[in-house]
Formats: structure tokens, sequence, C-alpha cells
């Protein structure tokens, strides 16, 4: 920290833990009157992971001074030997998320008009994301933009090859349509890779302003509509009650006035979402079942990941039950 020019050289450093376990982990880091958010691996560091966090840092050092919601990053060690793993620090988010809270916190709980506000800062946020200029900002090189759609199915059987212990049912029917049904227009963009609720913090109180895009583990330069994807593939249709996961739904707007929303803010064709919604669900059942099969083979402690099994069931299902409605 002295190293890198942080305030608060020669007071007492104080760590606290605030989230992480399953993928990376979290803490509040103080110095003196200073505090910023540390971001690492889990202690057993999966292969890979260390390189990772150079990659989360490279992509929000990138977005400094953007109209992109990002925490401004301030430092990075390389070096495993200092915490035994590559971490960053960044600023520290004074915000909430949605997946750390049991119910919307005011306004939004007794309010579900307002909730509408957070679904739209959502979108919002990666229709701006979708404009950046990254090869400006010094992105080339992060991904393999060229030929992104041609890799796809290849690229997500390749990783699912490496712990495939089970049948999963409409994986390979998803697949299949995939291969013949890439996209009419493609603009390479930056990517989160993993956009949902859970991976954004909101400002305290109303109306709804997002404070920040949090947990880029799998941002590339890509296709930015697969961000979009990743939103609405859960979203109820209008007038369905949907139960279980975080998000209460109540108030929200429907799925199309998210689309028209996230087109009007990027300027980026929506009209082939379901191509992309498919692709989300088929990508996100092989992430899963990664995180499943190491919980399976006594590799991963972390509980939550056993109802992933039936997660991963239920998305490559829904991916195949919608080629055929196409």
């Amino acid at each position: 920290m002295d190293a890198e020019g942080l305030p608060g050289s020669g007071e007492e450093v104080q760590a606290t833990f605030v989230t992480g376990g399953a993928s990376n982990e979290l803490f509040e880091i103080q110095r003196g009157e200073h505090r910023w958010a540390l971001r690492r691996p889990p202690r057993m560091v999966p292969e890979g992971r260390n390189e990772t966090m150079l990659r989360e840092y490279r992509i929000l050092r990138a977005l400094a001074d953007s109209n992109v919601p990002h925490p401004a990053v301030r430092a990075v060690c390389a070096e495993p030997s200092v915490l035994g793993a590559t971490f960053y620090l960044m600023d520290f988010v004074d915000g909430w998320s949605p997946i750390s809270e049991s119910h919307w916190p005011e306004p939004f709980d007794s309010d579900p008009g307002a909730r509408r506000g957070l679904a739209f800062e959502l979108v919002d946020a990666i229709a701006r994301l979708s404009r950046v200029d990254w090869k400006a900002r010094g992105l080339e090189g992060l991904g393999r933009p060229d030929g992104f759609h041609d890799r796809q199915v290849d690229r997500w059987y390749a990783h699912l090859r490496q712990f495939e212990f089970r049948k999963i049912p409409g994986l390979d029917d998803a697949g299949d349509w995939l291969r013949g049904h890439r996209p009419r227009n493609y603009q390479p963009g930056i990517m989160h890779g993993d956009y949902q609720f859970a991976n954004v913090m909101f400002h305290h109180g109303g109306p709804a302003r997002l404070a920040a895009i949090v947990d880029w583990e799998m941002g590339t330069v890509g296709d930015p509509l697969l961000d979009l994807a990743w939103v609405v593939m859960g979203w109820p249709d209008e007038g369905e009650v949907r139960t279980g996961g975080y998000v209460d739904y109540t108030g929200m707007p429907n799925r199309d006035d998210l689309l028209d929303h996230y087109a009007t803010v990027s300027g980026r064709d929506v009209d082939d979402i379901d191509y992309y919604v498919v692709l989300a669900r088929f990508k996100l059942a092989i992430v899963l079942e990664g995180g499943y099969a190491r919980y399976v083979a006594g590799r991963a402690d972390n509980p939550r990941m056993e109802a992933f099994g039936g997660v991963v069931l239920d998305l490559a299902a829904r991916a195949a039950e919608l080629v055929r409605t196409i």
C-alpha cells in the first residue's frame, strides 16, 4: 500500500471479511480513516484464478472516468506470496446489493412501483458499457472478439468435458440450434459476462441509482448483447408469478420495456435476443455444472453449490424449450 502511494501510511491496517467462498472473496480494508475493498480468490485458489484477478483489474482500470458505474481500482498485487493469491484494492462502495438483502430496502419494499427504476438502472448500466470504446481504452487483446459466436458452442463444450460426469437433457438440442442460428449483426464490445442483480450495487435510498457493477471475473471483449440476455433470460412474463430466487419482481417493468430501453441507450439492435437467451442458458448451465461437479467430487466446501445441480437441469431444459418455439 505504501509503495502504491495509498493514504494512511504508518496507521494500523485492519481487514474485515465481507463476503465470498463459492468464487472469490471480498474484504474491507481500513487504514486510519481510509477504507478500501480487497478482492482475491478463495483460500483454495482454482487454476487460472490469479490471472483472472489481473484481468478484472485491467477492465476496471480501463473504465476509469467513464459513465459506467464501477468501483475505482487503486492498486494490484500480482505476487501470490504476499497474501497467498493475486489481489487488488478498489474504492469501498457505500451501497447495497440485492443478493445480500432478505427483501428490498426502503423505499422499494413498501412501494413496488419504485422497483421499476431498479430494473431500468440495471439495464442502463450495460447499455452504457456496450458503448465504451474498448480499443481506445487499451483493451485490445483482452478477448478474441473476431469469430466470437463461431466459437461459443465448442468453447463451452470443451469446458464441460473437463468435469463432465452426467447427462444434461436438452443441452445438445440448444447447442445444435446455436450452431445454425448465429446473429446477423455483431458489434464487439466490453461485456461483464455474469450480469444480474446479484452483481450490482445500488446507492441507499430512492430513487433507484446504480452505484457500481461488481464481480468482473467473466469480463471480456465479446458481444455485449449476451449481458442483456443474462438479465432477461429469467425475467418473468407479464402476469407470471415468479417464486423462489433472490429477487421479488413485483412492480418491475416487462421484458419488452427493458429491451426497448437498452436499444435506445446502446444504439444496438435487439431483434435477435432469443438467440442470446438460448446462448445464455446454455453457457450458464455449463458454468454452474462446473461448480456442482466440484461439490459432488468433494473439491468444494460451499453447501450452496449443491443447489446448482437442479438449476443446471432447468436451464438446459428451458434452452431446449425456447429453440422449439422460435
